[in-house]
């Protein structure tokens, strides 16, 4: 078994490339296509909400069809083995919930999910979204979003992340850069507090904090450093 007690692994689109789902945004402020500025933020909602309901109904739609790979499982697997154990996803799919991960903090929010810019209610999406939908607890018209995290906008769960990160005694960062903030800074916060740091993802990273960089597949390389570095069970 593991010596870790206390973990906490931060995963990013890397994760979820492998199951053919992408948030690639280029060097020209493009997003499928689409500027970022037209699809991914308040204003552009209050806009024109017919695109951005458009954009992200056809995003939930891929995120439907994707099916979790072997890494999304390797982590459902070991979640029951630790102690304590934090997941937290910068992802807006649920793939980690259909691999069976059971506590999942969705920093960048869900695509299966509303909120309503009225009375603040949120909720489950069963199909999609457009703008004649009522809300069901204010019962406006057109207030309905995705619950997503758009740019200008506060990442959810910071105070509970924070709380786990300076009691973790191990932090793995899995398919993510590790140079957009806030998450590129949990690495330094759980440095700061004598966690092992381990950095899994294709490319690698040039932050020095890391103690350890494993490059390959996500769906080979995860179950690889938890089951057989780590001791868990398969």
């Amino acid at each position: 078994m593991s010596q870790f007690r206390r973990i906490v692994v931060l995963t990013g689109a890397g994760i979820s490339a492998e199951s053919g789902l992408s948030t690639f945004r280029d060097g020209g402020g493009l997003w499928d296509n689409h500027r970022i500025d037209e699809v991914a933020t308040p204003e552009a909602f209050d806009l024109n909400p017919d695109l951005v309901q458009r954009f992200y109904n056809q995003r939930r739609r891929a995120a439907t069809k994707a099916q979790p790979n072997a890494a999304h499982l390797c982590l459902a697997q070991v979640e029951p083995q630790c102690e304590h154990w934090t997941l937290v996803s910068q992802n807006v799919d649920d793939l980690h919930q259909r691999a069976g991960s059971q506590h999942v903090l969705s920093m960048h929010g869900q695509l299966d999910q509303y909120l309503c810019v009225n009375c603040h209610k949120e909720g489950n999406i069963t199909g999609e979204l457009s703008t004649q939908d009522v809300c069901p607890h204010c019962h406006k018209v057109a207030t309905l979003r995705p619950r997503i995290v758009w740019f200008g906008e506060m990442p959810l769960y910071l105070d509970d992340i924070m709380t786990n990160l300076m009691a973790c005694d191990l932090f793995v960062a899995i398919g993510t850069s590790g140079t957009v903030y806030p998450a590129a800074g949990f690495v330094e916060i759980a440095k700061r507090n004598k966690a092992h740091t381990v950095m899994l993802n294709l490319d690698g990273t040039d932050n020095l904090l890391f103690d350890k960089t494993i490059t390959g597949q996500a769906s080979q390389i995860v179950p690889a450093y938890f089951y057989d570095e780590l001791g868990f069970k398969r």
